[in-house]
């Protein structure tokens, strides 16, 4: 499975993150993050969402990779136009770190391709400029 350029199989995918103070301990090197990300299609032809691949690292650099089918118990259909929000969270061991990966995805015609999810930050509040 491969990103597409072709126009029909256009996914979005912006993603806000937030610390979450009350779930974590500094003092036991567990940072908590949660994440919203919105998918939208923008391209011609419906798609499913069908799996995820994350990479997550922090600023030890210890790399944690996830997989898994679908997105917070769905793997969501859209219709061109359409979009999708979920929030779903990480700990990291460090208040600074960062997350990418994909979306495997179906389209109506069978075509198999992977919607990128855009590197994004993970940070404390004031530890980062």
């Amino acid at each position: 499975m491969k990103t597409t350029d072709d126009q029909r199989y256009r996914i979005k995918v912006s993603v806000r993150s937030d610390y979450l103070p009350d779930q974590s301990e500094a003092g036991s090197h567990k940072y908590a993050f949660a994440y919203t990300v919105t998918i939208e299609n923008l391209g011609s032809t419906p798609a499913q969402l069908l799996d995820r691949h994350w990479v997550i690292t922090d600023t030890n650099g210890k790399v944690q990779e996830v997989r898994g089918e679908g997105v917070v118990g769905e793997k969501p259909y859209l219709k061109p136009g359409q979009s999708f929000r979920y929030t779903s969270g990480t700990l990291l061991a460090t208040p600074v770190g960062s997350m990418h990966g994909s979306y495997g995805m179906i389209a109506d015609d069978g075509t198999r391709f992977e919607a990128e999810i855009p590197a994004f930050s993970l940070a404390t509040p004031r530890t980062l400029h």
